[in-house]
């Protein structure tokens, strides 16, 4: 079947839309261990044979879903594309990243919240770490104190995607208590404030 085709087939969208909302609702309920192809196509409405069109097996459902939903973090995080860096490109990136976890929150909340699904947390890891890690190059050398000492790149790059992913986790976990637009003013200030306070002390 062709490729383009399946990326825009109607049927083909609310069928894997079907089978990824059921695998959420399962993974709510039991480990991925104890899911099968059976309780999913059951959940979904589906039949086992449908549910084969679309994936070989668990495992592979799992990949193509990683894989979705790496190309959905992509276009938000490249969609400035070569424009030149500024702080202010960066806060509008966080925040349309942010009101993506927001409207998919039930499958992030189930996915990244937990243990059970590996696959999820470190392919946005390393997506993350790869976008912290070129915009540490754009802005040049961290600089700290009275600016005689630089952060290592690679301190950098972890401290970076280790806090941001740990908010976005945080704040799946307790249900987005806040709107991503003011969840990214406030990591904007809170780096900037570390910023500040850097190079006064």
């Amino acid at each position: 079947m062709d490729a383009s085709k399946n990326q825009t087939d109607p049927r083909i969208i609310r069928t894997r839309h079907l089978i990824k909302e059921a695998f959420v609702d399962l993974l709510k309920e039991m480990d991925i261990e104890k899911m099968t192809v059976s309780k999913i196509a059951a959940r979904a409405t589906i039949s086992r044979v449908t549910f084969y069109l679309h994936y070989r097996d668990i495992p592979d459902m799992l990949e193509k879903m990683a894989d979705d939903m790496i190309e959905d973090i992509q276009q938000i995080l490249y969609s400035q594309g070569e424009k030149e860096y500024s702080s202010n490109a960066d806060w509008l990136m966080l925040t349309s990243l942010l009101e993506h976890f927001a409207e998919h929150a039930s499958f992030y909340k189930v996915t990244l919240g937990s243990r059970k699904t590996p696959i999820f947390m470190e392919r946005l890891s390393n997506e993350l770490t790869k976008m912290i890690t070129e915009r540490i190059k754009e802005k040049g050398t961290a600089k700290i104190g009275n600016g005689n000492e630089e952060i290592q790149t690679d301190i950098a790059m972890w401290y970076g995607s280790s806090a941001l992913i740990g908010t976005i986790i945080a704040w799946l976990r307790n249900d987005l208590p806040y709107t991503p637009h003011f969840l990214a003013k406030q990591f904007y200030l809170l780096a900037h404030k570390l910023e500040i306070d850097n190079l006064l002390n």
